[in-house]
């Protein structure tokens, strides 16, 4: 009798405990939790996917009969490359970073069309269009020359084509631009030629000023030239005599200077004599 009843008691239990298990797993499966930075889109089996978001927090779903899908609504970056042509038939290479994230609104829609991982299926091949569209309005030089201009026209194509697909861009830039080999030599030869031109520019304009310099002394030595025969053929040869004699005093101060040089005038001749001790 004794045991009957505790076989009874251990039923009664089991069948507690059954029920209040089961009743806890369908409490959780009836529970959902949306994070920060997150909305979650509901899937209901009967209606489909439902027009309204969920915020975050904790909510509760019918089980089995909903599904909860969460999309990460914060901003996330996303770098992709492209091989594109310019307008001169040169290949570029170029390196994208866009900051993207859905359109709040357009949730259901986006799961829908693209599923959760909208941005990977889009973005990259929305930036390949776009780059390659921009890219062949230029010149290979131009890309570099007119950077600011490329990149803003990259922004806005990118941003308009993006809005297509419910995806907002909150930046674009090009953080990588490079050139062939082929064109990179180019270039680089340009430079050379370039330099050497400029070289051969500065050598003809020095040549230049030396010949005007050269001009210019000539000039100035005709004009001194003729200047003194003007003044011979109005003074006579008395302007001479007095140069020399002009002369020759200048040299006589000169030589004065000097503690060892005595200098004697005696008529048109110079005597030099050394003052040196010793000397007779």
């Amino acid at each position: 009798m004794g045991s009957q009843q505790a076989a009874n008691i251990l039923n009664s239990v089991a069948k507690t405990a059954f029920g209040l298990g089961a009743i806890g797993a369908l409490a959780n499966y009836s529970l959902y939790t949306v994070d920060g930075g997150e909305k979650a889109v509901i899937f209901d089996r009967f209606r489909g996917v439902l027009d309204e978001t969920v915020g975050e927090g904790t909510h509760v779903r019918i089980p089995w009969l909903q599904k909860p899908y969460t999309f990460d609504i914060r901003t996330r970056p996303h770098n992709f490359s492209s091989i594109s042509g310019t307008k001169d038939l040169q290949m570029v290479n170029l390196t994208l970073r866009v900051l993207s994230r859905p359109d709040q609104n357009r949730l259901p829609h986006i799961f829908q069309t693209l599923g959760l991982e909208y941005d990977e299926k889009v973005l990259p091949s929305i930036g390949n269009e776009v780059l390659k569209a921009v890219v062949a309005q230029f010149n290979a030089d131009q890309l570099l020359t007119d950077r600011p201009r490329v990149s803003a026209l990259v922004r806005d194509s990118l941003i308009k084509r993006a809005k297509d697909f419910n995806i907002i861009l909150d930046d674009v830039a090009i953080t990588h631009l490079s050139y062939g080999a082929e064109f990179s030599r180019a270039v680089e030869q340009k430079q050379v030629a370039q330099q050497e031109a400029e070289r051969s520019k500065y050598v003809v304009m020095k040549a230049d000023q030396e010949r005007r310099a050269a001009i210019i002394r000539a000039e100035g030595e005709s004009e001194s030239a003729k200047l003194i025969s003007d003044a011979t053929a109005s003074a006579g040869m008395g302007l001479i005599e007095l140069r020399k004699i002009e002369a020759m005093k200048e040299n006589a101060a000169t030589m004065g200077r000097s503690s060892k040089v005595t200098y004697l005038p005696n008529g048109n001749q110079m005597l030099l004599a050394m003052n040196a001790p010793g000397a007779r």
